[in-house]
This record gives structure tokens, sequence and C-alpha cells, in this order.
């Protein structure tokens, strides 16, 4: 969760710097002083500060310096109406990302927000990867294929082998990619993950490869782009298909000679990296159909892992339903418990949305139970879901797989805009996927609902 906090006195900053953010997805505090801004911080977790130089009390390089003492501080954007040079250069280097004036520029607060937080989240994660407690396998599961899986991850791990993870969405392809990592030989350098399908395609070059400053409009200042900043570790592609055939071709090409240029530049970048890649995707039918290069497939596809779906792990399911109910009880120093004789509603439904819908509903029951015993009958009505879905079934079963799919995905979308009141950044939170993927997906299908 990308979440901003902004401490500044001035309360028409904070409204508008909040309501900029907001409209870009992000979660977003505000406090109106340095003391009220490190309280919160003692109680929640943030990626980015935007941070008032001139405050009551104590002041922003005095917050700064107080931030930069912690072990995996949030990344900081100094804000002032009279910044100098002396003051920009001292807040740098007491380890401020940037530092910028008021009135404040809406591109550059966005542009820099996308990047701080990067850069945090880049951070925090090799620190996570490299802390010794995390020695557990993340991958839960003992069905014959998660059984085979975790000896292939095993078997691949001490090689710089490419790997193409295919599955339906909520398989856990992320969870694959970061045990590959963990067994790696470059499991102590970074991993950078990139979602293709939440880039736009004119911005997808300069994620991937970086910019120098002035090389598009926008572009204020350059920037490093995932492949460099993975250099010596892994670089995992997610959701590889939704990425546009003129991207395609320049991966295609950073990967075979491992070097590229950044957006506007002539220089030649060397990297070392290994590639993991992912797809909810049919790849064979995407490269028949023109939107997958088969040479890039090639590529990729060197070690193939593919996940089965939910409703094939048989018993798995019971096996992650005390997983996260147990992950929830120990977050929240709770101690709820599932009715025995409800478990079996579990393996009766079909789960489409996979491991990540069980894992969303084993928390919505935990939250919205009234006790501590819960009862998994209440949140199902199966008889009536049964009675729906061969109704449901037969709207898709004269058309061809990839229209069904659609048509399908279409439905969904639109009933979970429905239920969260057209609100783009919620339907996307509760449907697993980022707020520009599901603009993309909007405009694909032609919903329009009325908020």
């Amino acid at each position: 969760m990308n979440k901003i906090l902004i401490i500044d006195d001035e309360k028409g900053i904070r409204e508008i710097l909040a309501s900029i953010l907001e409209d870009e997805g992000y979660f977003v505090e505000t406090a109106e002083s340095g003391e009220i801004g490190l309280d919160k911080l003692k109680n929640d977790e943030f990626s980015l500060i935007f941070l008032d130089l001139w405050l009551p009390g104590i002041d922003g390089l005095q917050i700064l310096e107080k931030i930069s003492k912690e072990l995996t501080p949030p990344e900081v954007i100094i804000i002032s109406g009279h910044a100098n040079v002396d003051v920009a250069v001292k807040a740098i280097k007491n380890g401020a990302f940037d530092c910028i004036e008021k009135p404040l520029d809406l591109n550059r607060i966005l542009s820099l927000s996308k990047s701080a937080i990067n850069k945090y989240k880049k951070r925090t994660e090799n620190f996570i990867l490299r802390d010794s407690s995390i020695k557990k396998s993340d991958l839960i599961g003992e069905c014959p294929e998660i059984k085979k899986i975790k000896e292939l991850i095993k078997q691949v791990g001490f090689t710089d082998s490419r790997v193409l993870i295919l599955g339906e969405n909520g398989t856990g392809k992320e969870v694959i990619a970061r045990e590959i990592f963990k067994n790696s030989l470059r499991k102590d350098k970074p991993f950078i993950e990139v979602n293709c399908a939440a880039i736009p395609d004119n911005l997808i070059e300069s994620e991937l490869f970086g910019h120098e400053k002035g090389a598009f409009t926008g572009a204020h200042e350059g920037r490093i782009g995932k492949f460099e900043a993975a250099h010596g570790g892994t670089l995992f592609l997610d959701e590889i298909a939704d990425m546009s055939l003129m991207a395609q071709a320049k991966v295609l090409r950073a990967i075979q000679e491992q070097k590229f240029h950044k957006v506007g530049s002539e220089k030649l970048i060397d990297v070392d990296i290994r590639i993991i890649s992912a797809t909810n995707k049919n790849i064979q039918e995407e490269i028949k159909n023109g939107n997958f290069r088969e040479d890039l497939f090639f590529r990729l596809n060197v070690i193939p892992i593919e996940l089965p779906s939910l409703r094939q792990r048989g018993d798995d399911v019971i096996i992650l339903s005390d997983y996260f109910l147990q992950s929830y009880n120990k977050e929240n120093k709770t101690n709820k418990k599932i009715v025995k004789d409800s478990i079996t509603v579990l393996k009766e439904h079909t789960w489409p949305g996979n491991v990540r819908e069980l894992k969303n509903f084993i928390e919505k029951a935990c939250i919205i139970s009234p006790t501590d015993n819960i009862d998994l009958k209440e949140f199902f009505n199966f008889s009536i879901n049964h009675e729906n879905n061969s109704s449901n079934l037969d709207d898709y079963t004269d058309l061809p797989l990839n229209q069904a799919k659609d048509e399908f995905e279409k439905k969904i979308i639109y009933n979970k805009l429905c239920e969260f009141d057209g609100n783009i950044t919620k339907a996307a939170n509760a449907l697993g996927i980022y707020p520009s993927n599901l603009h993309n997906k909007i405009k694909k299908y032609g919903i329009k609902i009325d908020k």
C-alpha cells in the first residue's frame, strides 16, 4: 500500500496535495505540525513524506534528521516557499529525495511521487528479502502439482536460466518469482518487479530503461529504469503479455545484448540481470493472434512453470485457509477460529479469483464475524450459487473461448464498479489490479456506469 504523509502548516497546501495524490490512487494522511507528523510516523508505515521546511516548533530539517535514523525510513520530498540552493543541498545530504518550491507544479509532484515511491519499494524489498528472519517458504500447499513446482524451484534456483510463469489471475505467480529469487545465487542482490499491464505504452520504455533530463515533456530530471536498478539481481516482468509490440522489441534486444540506451541518451548501459516473467494469458494464442513476439517467447521460456488454479488443488484450499487465518490472528492479535463443520463449503466454491480471492474471503470473514468462532456457511449460500453457476455458464457456452473470457471479465468488472459506486481505486483494489490497468479494461470493454 503506497501511503503518503503530508506535513505542512498551511491547510490549503495540505488539502490540494492530498486531493492530487488521492486522485492518483495513493492513500494520504496529513499533519499540520512536525510533532503530529512524528506521532503518525510512530503508528503507521509511509512510503513517502511531503515535508514543509518551515514549521512551527520542530522544523523540517530536524524531522528529516530524525527520520533518516530509522531502519527503513520513507522517502522525503522537502517543500518550501523559501527554498534556496544551500537549504536544498543540506536537505538532500540529510537524505531527502528532492526539494521543490511553492507554488507546487502538478506534473512535478506526480513525477517525483512515483520515482520516490519506486525507490522506497526497491530499498525496502531488498532489506526484507535479505532479512535472515525470512527463511520459510511462502509457497503454501501439498498437492502433487505444488510439490513438483517446489522441487523445480530448487533445481532452477542455482542457475541464471530465464523462467516464464504461467497461470490464472490470483494463482501466486509473484510468490513463485520471489521463491526462485530467494533460492538463487542472486538472493543478496536487488529484486525488481515491473507490472507491465499497469504502465501506459508511452511510459513503458522510460520505466524499463530510464531517461535523461529533458528527454520528453515532463522529464524534469533524469532517472534510472528497472533494468538498471536490477543490475546484479533479478528483474521480474509481470503480465509480460500485456506489453506492446514496440516495447517487446526493445526488451528482446536488451535481453539478448544485456545492454540498452536510456531514453534521450546515446550511451550504452551494460547490465547483468536474471529475467523472470509471468502472464495470465494463453501465450500461444497471443502469438497466433500477432499480439506477442515468438522470438521473445523463446528467449523467456527457457524454464516454464505452469501454476494450477485453486480449484485444481484439492485440500490445499483448507491448508491455505488455515494459513491466512493464522496470519490474520498474528497480525491483529486475535484468536479467530473456523467452525469445523463449515470448512467443507470452501471446497465447494470454484474460486475464480484463486488464492487471492481465498485470502480476501478469509480476511473478510475474520473482520465481519461477530464472534471468534467463524461459521463460513454464513458467508456463502451455495445452493443459490450452484443454481446461478449453471445459468451463468449457459451465457458463455456458445462463445469462442477468448470471447467468453472477455465477456466474463467485463461482467465481473461492471459488477465490482457498481459495488463501489464507480470508484476506480476501490474497485481495482478489490479486483487485485492496478487502477491504471482497470482504466484500460473499462476503455477496452466500453463500460459505462453512473456514479
